[in-house]
């Protein structure tokens, strides 16, 4: 069973689409006088439950207080947040400047919100995809919807507009392209005229375009005894954060964990990575301001090998305006790695910005050219409507995501799942 037969069951070929644009016609065309009779039986009802509701008892006065109190509690943990991002973002921006940074206002924030919200029901992985996909979805949804309602008939015109239309969804020029030319030849061979008829192929050609060879690669390549995961993605994509969530992550799965800061160029990421180790408890290996960066990954690896360390996450460089300069340093901590533990890193994840739409795709491309990457980790998805920028990567570059980023929230990142994915980003559209 294909992909989009799993996530919306059994493909339609165009003919039944075309039936069944036929059948609704012909509904459309019911008498006046059924149609009267529809709207007098609504009346009817709509009178009765009227008298339903003019007969229920009315609100007590403990839970219209009940609800006040609510109300109250809500406004005061909307007010904790508010001061609490407040005052993560003015930190994040003087560490940026290489700052010290006091922390203890804002960890004190964030423990009164995990108190505030200790009985806030837990999200399934599901339920996160749907959230932090909801702006790309709606704005696919929208411009498909808006594009299909302004033609009335499949022509060159229309082939054209949706290739542009695709492209500014950044779903890529490729992707845009293959689909269109595959959608030129299904309206040929089943004689579609309505444009709304190609609705359902379309889903069904990029669900296609994305499933490829069914192969996705997207497990973590975890290992019996120590997991080497290098890091690299130019500065302010979210990669320094990620890996402070996925420190989080494994050390609650009960696997030891150990953080490496070899970001040496810019001070503001090593005291970044610090207090990440801080938040959430695990050790750190830091090097002199301006180390090599090589030397702070060699006693990195050491201690961990000691120390029976079980997942090792390395924060590097991202520094694409000097490539030569970072091929070496990555190419002379590839060797440092492999000096201790031969056959790592078993990850090299890029870290890509979703907002940043095609531009995460160049840089998936330059980064590719740099150093050998074994998956991508896609971050700050649930503030963007640019996550079709997904299907450009899987499109053109066999390179797997292998982590995305949900939001805000400690536990707000994930492995990622194609299906859960595909259906995120395309449930409701057909």
């Amino acid at each position: 069973m294909g992909l989009f037969d799993r996530l919306f069951g059994k493909k339609k070929d165009t003919k039944e689409q075309i039936e069944e644009q036929e059948i609704a016609q012909v509904l459309e065309e019911t008498s006046a006088d059924e149609s009267k009779e529809v709207a007098e039986t609504a009346a009817v009802e709509t009178q009765a439950e009227d008298v339903i509701e003019s007969e229920v008892t009315p609100v007590s006065e403990e839970a219209r207080q009940l609800d006040e109190t609510k109300e109250t509690a809500e406004a005061d943990f909307s007010g904790v947040m508010a001061d609490y991002y407040a005052k993560k973002e003015a930190a994040k921006e003087a560490l940026d400047r290489g700052e010290t940074v006091e922390f203890e206002a804002v960890e004190t924030k964030q423990e009164d919100v995990k108190e505030e919200s200790v009985n806030a029901p837990v999200e399934t992985e599901e339920e996160k995809y749907n959230r932090s996909l909801k702006k790309t979805r709606t704005g696919f949804s929208a411009r498909l919807n808006a594009f299909l309602a302004n033609f009335r008939r499949v022509d060159e015109d229309f082939f054209e507009e949706l290739e542009e239309m695709l492209i500014l969804s950044d779903v890529g020029v490729n992707v845009a392209t293959q689909l269109t030319e595959d959608l030129r030849y299904e309206a040929k061979l089943e004689n579609a005229k309505k444009a709304d008829d190609l609705r359902r192929v379309i889903i069904e050609k990029l669900v296609e375009i994305y499933e490829k060879d069914g192969v996705f690669n997207e497990q973590i390549n975890f290992q019996d005894g120590l997991t080497v995961m290098l890091f690299v993605g130019v500065n302010g994509v979210g990669k320094t954060t990620s890996i402070g969530k996925l420190a989080y992550k494994y050390k609650n799965e009960g696997k030891k964990v150990m953080l490496v800061a070899a970001d040496t160029f810019r001070a503001g990421a090593v005291a970044q990575l610090a207090e990440w180790g801080r938040r959430v408890d695990v050790p750190v290996v830091t090097g002199p301001e301006k180390a090599d960066p090589a030397s702070v990954v060699f006693d990195g690896m050491e201690r961990a090998v000691a120390e029976n360390v079980d997942v090792l996450l390395i924060d590097t460089a991202g520094r694409l305006q000097n490539k030569d300069n970072l091929m070496a340093e990555l190419e002379k901590i590839g060797r440092i790695i492999k000096r201790v533990v031969p056959d790592a890193p078993h990850e090299t994840l890029l870290a890509l910005d979703a907002s940043t739409g095609q531009n995460a795709l160049s840089q998936a491309k330059e980064f590719s050219k740099i150093t050998p990457l074994t998956g991508l980790i896609l971050t700050k998805i649930d503030g963007t409507a640019k996550g079709g920028v997904v299907l450009a990567i899987r499109q053109e570059l066999d390179i797997p995501v292998k982590f995305i980023g949900f939001g805000e929230k400690i536990d707000d990142i994930g492995e990622f799942d194609s299906e859960d994915f595909i259906r995120g980003l395309l449930e409701g559209i057909i």
